[in-house]
């Protein structure tokens, strides 16, 4: 078992509690009325140099060079050129990052710093708030000052006004993690000082938080007493299927658990507030909280979990690669995703498994599901499905988090390939029953 990703979260969540006084504090000043706009972006700008310094080491250097490089890019670019721009420059950053971890960890066989890997996540994460502040630039619904004004002022006016980006891309409630938004919708809640936590809001801010310990603890029962610290491949025929599903729920259980703490400081600060109507005429009510534990775990189609896990996420690669892409958008989206995540074998492998076993979720549910007529049908197609459903999940994370070669082999070599190999036949004959068809054969003519 891969228990980097253990390690990884844990000091997370470590940095992540110590940053929530300071989340606390800053929603009471800004509730009270004692700091000022630009004192609000200074305090999160100052909080996420220091938990980054804390956290990161030396290797926050890695994080903070794109972030003003990027500042840079979107103030000289124009906003037609903006996008294409800040996407290059930030993907290239992080892939040379990505690129050192595997020559490090494949060629010179180092053990994976903590420190790096917290840096690298949190660069993952600033590169999907640089893209999508550049595309909501590209498309109008950020308004940059023009070159008249931004040649009005001396170097402090021009740096007050890049305060507010650099402040978006390195607050300290959303470094680590956390749910993406606009930054409109950031600017609008920094602007709000309305009045402190009601009882609603610390109910959400001290539910959410104490749900991650539970889920931790729950976790950690799980880690030790149900599946095997040994390596994976000591499993034998189907017992491979119980080892893999147990594995990847200790998996899920610490990204529910790493999202809920994440949640849990976003709101806590003051980000995440129901505002109504902005100027704009925007709403901040809708906005995606990472967590859906119900959803997730009882869905019975591959569909609604991957629209679920990780909704910002998910959002944030629907509007940069799937509506963006002509041709093969699914395909284009879960590739894109699998660069993202660095290009390990296993993530290369999990990425463009789940892209298949995407598509073949819809033409399988919509042939089975029309099948299904009586109650007593339905209801064995839903629990089946879900049975279903779960393993091939299970199937794709185990692939995605353990990530190298041997692994990856021992898993296609596996029981544990018929679930998917299912999905694809299904997909296959379900596809050429179509195409064979005297409707098909119609529309075709």
């Amino acid at each position: 078992m891969n228990w980097e990703i253990l390690f990884l979260f844990q000091a997370t969540a470590f940095y992540q509690l110590a940053a929530f006084p300071f989340a606390v504090l800053f929603h009471y000043l800004c509730t009270s009325r004692s700091l000022s706009e630009n004192a609000r972006y200074v305090y999160l700008l100052v909080g996420g140099f220091l938990l980054a310094c804390a956290s990161m080491g030396c290797y926050a250097l890695l994080l903070f060079v794109p972030a003003f490089c990027s500042v840079a890019v979107i103030h000289s670019a124009g906003a037609h050129q903006v996008h294409k721009w800040a996407f290059f420059f930030q993907m290239s950053w992080q892939t040379l990052c990505h690129l050192w971890l595997h020559y490090r960890e494949y060629y010179l066989q180092e053990v994976a710093c903590t420190r790096l890997s917290i840096t690298l996540s949190a660069l993952m994460l600033m590169t999907q708030r640089v893209t999508l502040l550049a595309l909501d630039i590209h498309e109008r619904k950020v308004r940059m000052g023009s070159p008249c004004e931004e040649e009005k002022g001396g170097p402090w006016q021009q740096l007050l006004r890049a305060l507010p980006f650099c402040t978006y891309l390195l607050s300290f409630p959303t470094l680590l993690g956390g749910p993406l938004c606009s930054f409109n919708r950031f600017q609008a809640w920094i602007r709000y000082s309305g009045t402190p936590h009601s009882l609603g809001s610390l109910w959400d801010v001290t539910q959410k938080g104490l749900g991650a310990l539970i889920l931790g603890f729950l976790r950690n029962i799980l880690g030790g007493y149900i599946c095997p610290q040994d390596d994976l491949t000591a499993c034998t025929h189907f017992g491979c299927i119980y080892v893999m599903w147990t594995s990847a729920l200790f998996f899920r259980l610490t990204y529910y658990s790493h999202w809920m703490l994440d949640e849990s400081l976003f709101l806590a600060a003051g980000l995440g507030l129901k505002l109504g109507h902005d100027q704009r005429g925007e709403t901040a009510d809708d906005v995606l909280l990472d967590t859906d534990i119900w959803t997730l775990e009882t869905t019975n189609t591959i569909a609604a979990f991957t629209r679920t896990w990780n909704k910002s996420t998910a959002q944030w690669l629907r509007r940069l690669i799937f509506q963006r892409s002509d041709s093969c958008p699914v395909l284009a989206t879960f590739a894109f995703s699998a660069w993202w995540h660095g290009l390990h074998p296993g993530q290369v492998f999990g990425f463009l498994c789940w892209a298949a076993m995407v598509k073949a979720d819809y033409r399988f549910h919509h042939f089975f599901g029309s099948v299904a007529k009586s109650q007593l049908q339905r209801w064995l197609y839903q629990r089946l499905t879900w049975c279903h459903t779960q393993l091939v999940v299970a199937y794709i994370m185990i692939a995605v988090e353990l990530r190298s070669l041997s692994m990856l082999w021992w898993l296609c070599a596996s029981y544990n390939s018929f679930f998917p190999l299912l999905y694809v036949i299904s997909f296959l004959l379900l596809t050429k029953r179509r195409v064979s068809s005297p409707a098909a054969r119609t529309s075709q003519t």
